[in-house]
């Protein structure tokens, strides 16, 4: 083992933070900071800290599982192969390709989420694929692609950030989600500019901001709507860059004007002032941003939310300008990459359509393989995995526990019970792997290479920096060996640089163009931006090392030009508010939200397994304000149970002025009685399919004794 530090970056978030990684004489990895690179500069919350806790031998995964008398023992990985293949391939033939179901995961490498959406469609020959991606993004990309013609989490780098003059940051709690951003965020005060947070919950984040509104959940879309209106009526809009930049303008201008600030101020609770003064902060400085979050695209009417902040940024002239624009911060560590190459149910490589006849031709020439033969769309993840049981009786699952994280959890977990088959590659014995008929143990983000696209769209590689242990292997051998054992010979590569050569190929000429990127590339210029053509494309630029070459330098700033779109214009959509899928009613009178706490992570599969982060956020918790408190009898720390229409959850009480009186909120990274997903209401927005994770009935019951 060489003592060397091996550059990478973190397995969690968006960030995708740089790090150094040293393997010890006892065994260990160590983590030190890496401050070269510009998105942390060093600078690693505890999760990163503690990441190399989940590749200790007593924590992970060491041998394939198999389910003999009801219980997962032991077996040979031919075994375990050999018994995901028969299953596989018995339903094929018992109920054709669409029974069988292949869900995948947001920390997989784009080398892993494109092999695993081309196993689905060439070998499977199924439509039914989808990832836990879904959960996370899809709104802010539905609402990015119909306003500029292309989705990509943030339009220019999280360096420009502390160079505007304000951004509106809505629900988002990043000092929690991604600690290392929030010094963006006090650079930009620092510099004279001004933060605005908008949260039901006063958080870590909410504290640093200069004027912080607390919005009743689902209403984000009337809040947005109402600011809009203020800046017509105030005489705000830049009505050049209206008639030159954009179209749409005037559907857009009468939607919004049927949201007077009175009437704003009733849906939403956010005082007419208050919005005054968010339009003056917003609209005096020369450049703004407005920035989105889980909390405004996790709702049944996401889609359109976002698209009304974009609406508010087109207006003001505040997109595709310098230190300007719109942007999404990305969640899940792969969210932006995962949803681009292919294991999402509607597209292909390269962020295309998987509709498109064009797409369809050039993808099938670079798999070798009849466009005809490729499946059409498929379901959306809540739908798939709704369909468990039923129509899809057989899947394999990578890298997600929706048992714990998917909306109406306890519904799903009856669902995974019911399948005929199930297999799952994890690093963990996670929830939903602890069902399954074939449980894969496989490498981890420091045992392999790949690459990874963070929440700038910027696309780096994560480098091996350590041997997995003797008997892990990684997801790429695993898909190669059961395409073998299916019929398929070749096509399947297992050396992840060689699947990027591809995957180059099937990304060229398409939305998310890789083409031009390679992982010398990645080395040497410590990441690049997407799109990035190839030769054909490419512009007059010497690559590092290499004089005689010239390639694309990426594009770290989209729309300063034009947009993505046919006209190059930007499009206003007019939308207007409408109420969340379940309103509070006599019997379940307060609204529900859900969240992170920054010691776990999504369904805490990995971060429960660390011990230092448990001691820091050991497990569930109810927030709620002192007056509902009062009125259930509860007291810190007492057990709280929080029903709604799709079951009851339990959990002590923590209580706090930080929340609305009218809502209450739960961190989802844990089962059992205190899981939060179990009351989540499953209503799906109509563009992108995204759950109303963030809004739903409840009530509360004491729980005595």
């Amino acid at each position: 083992m060489q003592n060397t530090a091996t550059p990478t970056h973190c397995p969690y978030c968006a960030l995708q933070c740089g790090m150094n990684l040293t393997p010890t004489p006892d065994g260990t990895v160590e983590v030190s900071e890496r401050a070269d690179f510009p998105v942390n500069r060093g600078a690693l919350c505890g999760k990163g800290r503690t990441a190399p806790a989940v590749l200790a031998s007593n924590v992970r995964l060491t041998s394939p599982l198999v389910r003999s008398g009801g219980e997962l023992v032991p077996a040979s990985w031919d075994e375990a192969l050999d018994r995901i293949a028969a299953g596989l391939r018995r339903t094929r033939a018992e109920h054709g390709p669409d029974a069988v179901g292949v869900f995948g995961g947001g920390g997989l490498t784009n080398e892993k989420a494109y092999t695993l959406g081309k196993f689905a469609r060439v070998v499977l020959g199924t439509s039914q694929i989808d990832y836990n991606g879904r959960f996370c993004m899809s709104s802010a990309a539905a609402a990015g692609i119909k306003a500029f013609g292309l989705d990509r989490g943030l339009p220019f780098p999280l360096e420009d950030i502390p160079k505007t003059g304000c951004v509106i940051l809505v629900g988002s709690n990043l000092a929690e989600t991604m600690p290392p951003s929030l010094r963006f965020f006090n650079e930009l005060r620092e510099n004279g500019g001004t933060l605005i947070v908008i949260d039901p919950r006063r958080t870590k984040t909410a504290e640093q901001a200069d004027l912080h509104l607390a919005p009743r959940p689902g209403t984000d879309l009337a809040l947005a709507l109402g600011l809009l209106h203020l800046v017509i009526a105030e005489g705000r809009v830049d009505a050049e860059y209206v008639q030159e930049r954009t179209v749409g303008w005037e559907d857009a201008r009468a939607a919004a004007m049927a949201h007077w600030p009175e009437y704003v101020e009733r849906i939403t609770g956010v005082s007419v002032p208050q919005l005054r003064e968010t339009v003056r902060l917003f609209c005096e400085p020369e450049s703004a941003m407005v920035l989105t979050a889980r909390g405004p695209e996790q709702q049944s009417k996401g889609t359109d939310t976002v698209g009304a902040w974009i609406n508010l940024c087109l207006a003001t002239g505040r997109a595709g300008r310098p230190l300007s624009g719109y942007g999404c911060l990305t969640g899940q560590g792969n969210g932006q990459g995962g949803r681009e190459h292919g294991q999402k149910a509607d597209q292909l490589p390269g962020y295309r359509k998987l509709d498109d006849p064009a797409a369809r031709q050039h993808v099938a020439e670079v798999w070798g393989v009849d466009p005809e033969s490729l499946p059409g769309p498929g379901r959306s993840a809540y739908e798939l995995l709704d369909a468990l049981g039923t129509d899809i009786t057989s899947l394999l699952l990578m890298a997600s526990n929706p048992v714990v994280s998917a909306p109406r959890a306890a519904h799903i977990e009856e669902r995974i019970r019911s399948l005929d088959f199930l297999a799952v590659c994890d690093v963990v014995l996670s929830e939903t792997a602890a069902l399954a008929d074939v449980v894969l143990p496989v490498t981890q983000w420091a045992e392999e290479t790949g690459t990874t696209t963070n929440l700038e769209g910027r696309v780096l590689l994560r480098r091996r920096a350590i041997t997995p242990p003797e008997g892990i292997r990684s997801d790429l051998e695993v898909l190669h060996e059961l395409a073998a054992r299916l019929g398929v010979e070749k096509g399947f590569p297992t050396d992840p640089e060689e699947v990027f050569e591809e995957l180059r190929r099937a990304s060229a000429g398409g939305p998310a163009d890789y083409s031009g990127i390679t992982y010398r590339r990645l080395v040497e210029e410590d990441g690049v931006f997407w799109p990035c053509p190839g030769a054909a494309e490419a512009v007059e630029r010497p690559v590092a090392g290499d004089t005689t070459a010239t390639a694309h330098p990426g594009t770290p700033r989209l729309f300063l030009d034009r947009f993505a779109t046919p006209d190059g214009r930007a499009r206003f959509v007019a939308v207007s508010h409408r109420a969340v899928a379940e309103e509070p009613d006599d019997e379940y009178p307060v609204l529900l939200t859900t969240g992170r706490v920054v010691a776990q992570y999504q369904s805490g599969a990995q971060t429960r397994r660390v011990a230092e982060l448990n001691a820091a956020a050991p497990g569930p918790f109810v927030e709620l304000h002192p007056r509902l408190a009062a009125r259930l009898g509860a007291a810190e720390g007492d057990p709280v149970a929080v029903v709604s229409r799709r079951g009851r959850a339990v959990a002590p009480a923590r209580i706090t002025n930080a929340i609305r009186p009218d809502t209450v909120f739960m961190p989802f990274h844990w089962p059992g009685e205190g899981r939060a997903n179990t009351l989540t209401n499953p209503a799906l927005d109509p563009t992108s399919r995204m759950p109303e994770f963030k809004a739903c009935a409840v009530r509360l019951e004491a729980v005595r004794g």
